[in-house]
């Protein structure tokens, strides 16, 4: 085993938190180590190929993960430079002010955070310009307080999304226009990097006009002298000095070999269930549970909404090439007699032929073409609630999830009452609902969820807050147990709020950076 050079700061993992604090810390010419345990995805022509980006393990994660029952799960992750928004749909929108507060859900409650939206918002702002965000405000009714416009104007509808839209404000909703990372000039298409192609939601981007972490973190400061990035370099543990109060070396795998590496401070953005693996996996004779688990809630607390999808299917063909501008949060806290919060709707990638063919007796006597080239294809999310029950494990080599879904009654409730409005509009003539191509249900309608494999919104498994009995990090991040032990992804969120995750890991890695620039400057 060797040991090489000590750095001022040690990050494992390069998605939207660790790429993102990357960025953050760069800039201060601190000496920095950059961990990733996969390669750089490829750029190849296959990137657009759809039965290879959702038939096979090209771009994802090959590992095999366990359910509570033992069930094999195979989860929808991708281990590359830029992380899981190597494959994203690039949707980056805030949460609500009211996300941040107590409130009450159909199963229990959503609980405070210990800090505001205001604490997020300058940060949000920093966000969307490096993952250069295009969007609209004064749209959404229930859209948070800015403080500055978007940068970028919002991505225009293509005819047919513009329909629905104007069909939609008929009967009294708000759609607005999805807040979505891309590298677009739609006033001089001919500079655009965004080529407005139908492969862009769980699809690499092969002419890298996708915000994701390698485009807008990573590649910008991967060249400096300050930078040492190493890839398919898989951390196996931490360890702890004799006290147990500091991380002193990372031990990695790099080419079937082990070496170690020392830091001042060391910062885990693994996803929220791989950074509690780590931690986990790490358990010493100082932290015999977990480094870091003093307060045995490392792994606690899992969530990643309650997702699925609905197609809607009318006679009038649809031939929108790039899908996902449309947004509605008319439900968001519920309606009129449901007092509980019910979700978000988006509009997705436009499904494709080869998507459904796979499944194509599940929608007979329609034909995937039929399908694909008629249908308006949307995104509901409802809200999770942390429960300490629902946890990662680890067993062994074993990554179990036992998880248990809650608030079901209120998806069921947006997906009914979505339904209703698609066929208000004659959006609708047929539904089906489909989840990465996965699809059961009667003849008419589908009523499939993503399952437990769709990890792509995972949070809440090291939550922060100030008490020690009853959170893993504190308000900066930094672990109460480990001095200078920090982590900086999906793992803090407190609850998850109905939409999706990613802008808010982005805004708190800026937050986050920010603070250990100067404590490495103190």
């Amino acid at each position: 085993m060797t040991n090489h050079n000590h750095y001022d700061l040690i990050i494992i993992g390069t998605g939207a938190g660790g790429g993102t604090l990357a960025y953050q810390v760069a800039q201060s010419g601190k000496k920095i180590l950059i961990l990733e345990r996969g390669p750089f995805l490829p750029r190849e022509k296959d990137n657009w190929d759809t039965k290879v980006v959702f038939g096979s393990d090209r771009y994802h994660n090959p590992e095999v993960w366990y359910d509570r029952d033992g069930k094999e799960l195979h989860p929808g992750l991708s281990y590359a430079v830029g992380g899981n928004t190597k494959l994203y749909g690039a949707a980056l929108f805030r949460l609500r002010e009211k996300d941040f507060e107590k409130y009450a859900h159909r199963d229990g409650i959503s609980p405070e955070w210990p800090l505001k939206y205001r604490d997020f918002e300058p940060y949000y702002v920093q966000a969307e310009k490096l993952y250069q965000v295009h969007g609209q405000s004064g749209e959404d009714p229930t859209e948070p307080f800015r403080s500055e416009d978007y940068a970028y104007p919002a991505v225009s509808h293509e005819a047919r999304i513009q329909e629905v839209a104007e069909a939609l404000r008929a009967k009294g909703l708000n759609p607005y226009h999805t807040p979505v990372g891309i590298r677009l000039n739609e006033a001089q298409r001919y500079l655009s990097q965004c080529i407005r192609c139908s492969t862009c939601d769980g699809y690499p981007c092969l002419v890298q006009a996708k915000s994701d972490a390698e485009i807008s973190a990573i590649r910008p400061v991967m060249a400096q002298e300050n930078v040492t990035l190493l890839t398919e370099a898989k951390v196996l543990k931490l360890l702890t000095s004799p006290s147990g109060r500091e991380v002193t070396a990372v031990e990695v795998e790099v080419q079937g070999e082990r070496h170690q590496f020392s830091g001042d401070l060391v910062a885990i953005a693994c996803g929220a269930i791989n950074s509690a693996v780590l931690l986990l996996r790490s358990a010493n004779d100082q932290h015999p549970h977990g480094v870091a688990n003093r307060s045995g809630q490392v792994g606690r607390n899992f969530m990643k909404h309650v997702l699925g999808s609905v197609i809607g299917v009318s006679k009038k063909p649809n031939p929108t090439v790039f899908q996902k501008t449309l947004s509605v949060n008319d439900f968001y806290w519920g309606e009129a007699g449901y007092d509980y919060p019910m979700g978000q709707i988006q509009t997705l990638g436009k499904v494709n032929k080869e998507a459904l063919e796979g499944s194509a007796e599940a929608y007979a006597p329609l034909t995937p073409e039929q399908v694909a080239t008629h249908s308006v294809d949307w995104w509901l999310t409802t809200e999770d609630l942390p429960n300490p029950n629902n946890r990662i494990l680890v067993e062994g080599d074993r990554i179990i999830l036992d998880y248990t879904e809650n608030n079901s009654e209120p998806y069921d409730r947006l997906q009914e009452r979505w339904i209703e409005v698609l066929k208000s509009i004659d959006c609708g003539d047929e539904i089906l609902s489909h989840c990465s191509y996965f699809v059961k249900g009667s003849k008419t309608y589908f009523t499939g969820k993503l399952p437990l494999d769709g990890v792509g919104h995972q949070v809440g498994t090291c939550r922060f807050g100030e008490d020690p009995a009853t959170s893993v990090l504190d308000l900066n991040c930094r672990t109460h147990d480990v001095d200078n032990l920090y982590v900086v992804d999906g793992s803090f969120f407190c609850s998850s709020g109905a939409v999706n995750p990613t802008l808010t890991i982005i805004a708190n890695a800026l937050r986050v950076g920010e603070h250990l620039v100067d404590r490495l400057n103190a």
